[in-house]
């Protein structure tokens, strides 16, 4: 049995559970398909390995071959990162996330991404005051 899914992944790492998510499920053969650069079969059967060692995928057996899926939905695997984002570069302030997006850089977000995002920000008052 699998551990309980370790946040920390590599780039490489986050490539191939892209490549996972985007598939559904994948072999070696069928990742190597995807992935940027020229990396050796061995390398990302291990890379599967580690992941699958983290919790992150399972494997089944397929006419000789493994198949690879993941065990854990991109959702979750999402709030995982944005956490350690959080933590990481905006000591755990959401509001330094708004602040850094809607900043200087507002010049890259649409009117429809500001409006979106201010109905995701109403949706989660009223939400709030529910509780």
């Amino acid at each position: 049995m699998a551990a309980a899914p370790s946040a920390a992944l590599s780039r490489r790492e986050r490539q191939i559970m892209d490549i996972l998510y985007r598939r559904g499920r994948a072999t070696v053969g069928e990742v190597m398909e995807d992935l940027t650069g020229q990396p050796a079969y061995s390398t990302v059967r291990a890379q599967l390995r580690v992941l699958e060692e983290k919790g992150h995928v399972r494997h089944e057996e397929q006419q000789l071959r493994y198949v690879y899926l993941p065990t854990i939905s991109r959702t979750t695997v999402r709030r995982s990162a944005l956490k350690h984002l959080l933590d990481t570069f905006f000591e755990g302030s959401p509001e330094k996330v708004v602040e850094t997006l809607v900043g200087p850089e507002r010049s890259r977000l649409s009117d429809e991404e500001l409006e979106r995002m201010a109905d995701l920000i109403d949706k989660a008052r009223r939400e709030a005051k529910r509780r």
